[in-house]
């Protein structure tokens, strides 16, 4: 459910006259993409997003627990979010919609990635990819399209920016809802869909922070909306998911200079940051030399973690290596604003 923050990222984007080339989106991401490039205005998206009930999208399948057991084809069936889809797409194919869409989706038997909408898979019905897109395994079945079985691109990638770079833009903006990074308590304690839930987010994020630390270009501008405290199934926040992502967009187009230029690499917004780490919290057990990148630490004489480089530039995605040290012992905070000042002005 967190993914409804995308519209508030429409939302922030279409009230000030910037329209995507093309939308290009995984899960939810695709649903509320799909719905948009049918004709759905932002602001109608937000009214269908706040108004959603449980039952309009998970309903759990007891017949097929009950009978088939182990060979269920998911935890929930299929007829609520084929409804919804019906609701907000109907039979339209690619070709048909008003704004261009990709959406990313894994054949579960070949492993192949396939991106519908790109060229050559345009006449599928939109329907059909968002929600094999959708089909978390286990949590919804996987979506038959053209004799094969289709299950949630990000089993394989979570943040499909790469695709983008076929459609030879400028500049590309993600918008990722992940929540990985933030501590959890008793994940062990609420059953085996979430256990699984949250196996699944830490994959994503740590396949994703490889994926951003070797990007050069088109640059990108990722934002990520503070959502993370939030349930994936939880249906208690829906229109603070739609305003955290319109407050992330809209902060993010006050502050243009934060923003790449024509001729920029990377992922932006860049800020500089000061790593230390906290010599009594320190064991030595070396966990920052293998997460972090190679020379960044080092062991001084007495086995503990030494920075070689404490002042950085970061984008959003760096940094993971933080979460990886058993005692808490490395932070990363703010440069002082006189050191930027200084740093910005050589």
């Amino acid at each position: 459910m967190k993914g409804l923050a995308h519209i508030g990222v429409l939302q922030a984007f279409t009230e000030r006259g910037l329209v995507p080339a093309c939308i290009i989106g995984s899960s939810v991401g695709a649903l509320v993409g799909a719905a948009w490039s049918a004709g759905h205005s932002p602001e109608a998206l937000h009214e269908i997003a706040v108004n959603l009930r449980r039952r309009d999208i998970f309903v759990v399948a007891h017949a097929d627990m009950a009978f088939k057991r182990m060979r269920s084809p998911a935890l929930f069936r299929r007829e609520p979010l084929d409804e919804l889809l019906d609701r907000l797409v109907g039979d339209l194919t690619f070709e048909q919609l008003q704004r261009p869409l990709i959406v990313n989706t894994v054949d579960i038997n070949s492993g192949m990635q396939v991106f519908w909408g790109a060229e050559g898979l345009e006449d599928v019905r939109v329907a059909d990819a968002v929600f094999a897109s959708c089909a978390m395994p286990g949590y919804l079945p996987p979506r038959e399209i053209r004799g094969r079985y289709y299950v949630d691109g990000a089993t394989v990638d979570n943040l499909p920016a790469a695709t983008a770079r076929n459609l030879g833009v400028d500049l590309v903006v993600t918008v990722d809802v992940s929540a990985s990074s933030a501590f959890r308590e008793d994940t062990q304690e609420e059953g085996f869909a979430a256990v699984f839930s949250r196996a699944t987010e830490i994959a994503m994020q740590s396949a994703l922070e490889l994926r951003m630390e070797r990007w050069t270009t088109p640059p990108i501008y990722f934002m990520h909306p503070r959502v993370e405290h939030i349930s994936a199934f939880s249906f208690d926040h829906l229109r603070e998911l739609v305003e955290e992502g319109y407050r992330e967009a809209a902060a993010a187009l006050d502050h243009p200079a934060d923003w790449p230029q024509r001729g920029d690499e990377g992922v932006y917004p860049k800020r500089r940051v000061t790593v230390r780490v906290q010599r009594e919290r320190c064991i030595g057990c070396g966990a920052c030399l293998v997460h972090a990148p190679p020379g960044m630490f080092v062991l001084d004489a007495q086995g503990k973690a030494v920075v070689t480089t404490p002042d950085q530039v970061w984008s959003p995605t760096d940094g993971g290596f933080i979460r990886h040290c058993p005692t808490y012992a490395i932070s990363a905070r703010p440069a002082p604003l006189t050191q930027a000042a200084g740093a910005a002005g050589s």
